[in-house]
Parts: structure tokens; sequence; C-alpha cells
């Protein structure tokens, strides 16, 4: 590995977990937990827009403009981070009769404050780079909302996040353990907010502490 903190090991077919984990991981462990480890899935407006235009880009299949050959809906895997999945676009830019892969991931939103979208592409990378034996320096996120990329550059210390999150996510999925809600605001654009009911679980918390706080009196 680029980093040797991280552990050596290499997973088999069977323990795979998919790309989107990682960004469910980021965003909240209990999401993450209710979809790879209970199987839980509802959609929403927000993941329904999503899937939409995924589809879209899966609907293609490639194109090629002057020094750039698309592909669309490209598997992916990397049996060092345990992932697989499709990638939605990699661009193969030619340069000087090399052709250089470029990962493009559209997201139907806008750009985020924390990590987990630049963490999926970044895996993404890494997946690319193990299966084709190159090293990728950057890649971009297509958002639909403002219509606009934004380039991701692959350095040390997103790669070393990244690969982080998929040893935690794998960690997550083997011990079984769904962790408890912590409500907060990005509940109200979870799809799994009915299943979860962070609201009503994290009164119980507090009413538990108050009680504890009693009997402690």
């Amino acid at each position: 590995m680029t980093n040797m903190t991280h552990r050596i090991y290499y997973f088999t077919e069977e323990e795979l977990l998919p790309l989107s984990a990682l960004q469910h991981y980021i965003f909240c462990r209990r999401q993450c937990a209710l979809i790879h480890i209970e199987q839980g899935w509802s959609e929403n407006l927000f993941t329904a827009e999503g899937r939409i235009m995924h589809d879209r880009v899966d609907a293609a299949t490639h194109e090629t403009r002057r020094n750039i050959r698309t592909e669309f809906g490209v598997p992916l895997r990397s049996l060092r981070l345990g992932l697989i999945g499709k990638a939605d676009v990699v661009e193969f830019h030619r340069q000087e009769d090399v052709w250089h892969p470029f990962p493009v991931e559209h997201k139907r939103g806008k750009p985020k404050n924390d990590n987990c979208d630049r963490v999926q592409l970044c895996a993404q990378a890494i997946c690319l780079e193990e299966m084709m034996g190159v090293e990728i320096e950057r890649g971009a996120l297509f958002y639909g909302r403002i219509r606009r990329r934004e380039d991701v550059v692959f350095d040390r210390a997103l790669r070393a996040e990244t690969e982080t999150t998929a040893e935690k996510t794998h960690d997550l999925v083997k011990s079984g353990i769904t962790p408890k809600p912590d409500y907060s605001g990005k509940c109200k654009s979870c799809s799994l907010v009915r299943l979860c009911m962070p609201d009503i679980c994290g009164k119980e918390r507090k009413a538990s502490r108050y009680l504890a706080g009693i009997w402690g009196e």
C-alpha cells in the first residue's frame, strides 16, 4: 500500500462492498449500517433524481471527441480496498499516444461540506489503478444542480482518507452492529429517516440521561 499505516490485506470476491458504501459511511455510520448490514433502503425525491441521472449516463456506451474517449458505466473492483462497483464515466485523455484514465462521477445536487463525494471518486481511481496498472492524478465530480464540474486531485491526504474509510466501513459491516442514531440537520434529506427514526430515539436518549441524573442524585 502507499501508506504503510494501513492494513495489508486482499479481500475475496465474497467480501467486496459496494463503492457507494464509503459515501454512506462518511455521511452517516447508521445509514451505512441500515443499508449494508440490515439491507434497508427507501427512495425519496433526492435518491430518485440521483438514480434517474445515473440511468441516463449508463444508457450511453462510449463516444470519442478528438483526444478524449469516453466510456460509460465502467465496471470497477479493488481487492486491496475490498470494493466493487461501477464508474458513471471514465474519460481517457490522449497524451503522446497514451490514453490516461480520468474518472467522472455524476451527482444530483451540489458540492457538499464533507469529503464523501471526493472519497467515492478517489476509490474509483484506486480501482482503476489496480485494474489497469496506471497512476491517476485527478478526476472530476459533476453536480446536476449547478451544472458544473469540480476537479478533484487524488493527493496523499485524500488517498489516506479513502483507504481509512474503506477499512472502517468493512469493520462496521463485519461487526454486524448498527450504531445508534444521532439526530442532526442532514437527517431531513436522508431517504431512511422513517426507518431510522433519529428524532424519536434521540428523545429517548435525552430522557435516559435525565433519569440517570435523577437516580444519581
